[in-house]
């Protein structure tokens, strides 16, 4: 459901801060390749691969979501 936060899907520091560096890496990446500045443009690739790395560090320092094992379910065949 579109309003439900039951599950808590990147409602945590570590997702946001993740996505966040990511974005700005892109707004940094896209700028430089509109400036036609290939070394910019690829500091921007680099700043974006940071975002999922802080988002994961900052997940196995206990701001992110706790993983939870998926419910084992019975499947039967017709």
């Amino acid at each position: 459901m579109a309003g439900s936060t039951s599950h808590g899907h990147g409602h945590t520091p570590a997702a946001w801060t993740g996505v966040i560096i990511a974005f700005l890496g892109f707004c940094v990446a896209g700028a430089f390749m509109v400036m036609d500045n290939p070394v910019g443009f690829w500091v921007g690739i680099g700043v974006i691969l940071l975002g999922p790395i802080a988002g994961g560090v900052m997940r196995l320092a206990g701001l992110g979501q706790e993983r939870k094992s998926a419910p084992h379910t019975a499947v039967s065949e017709s």
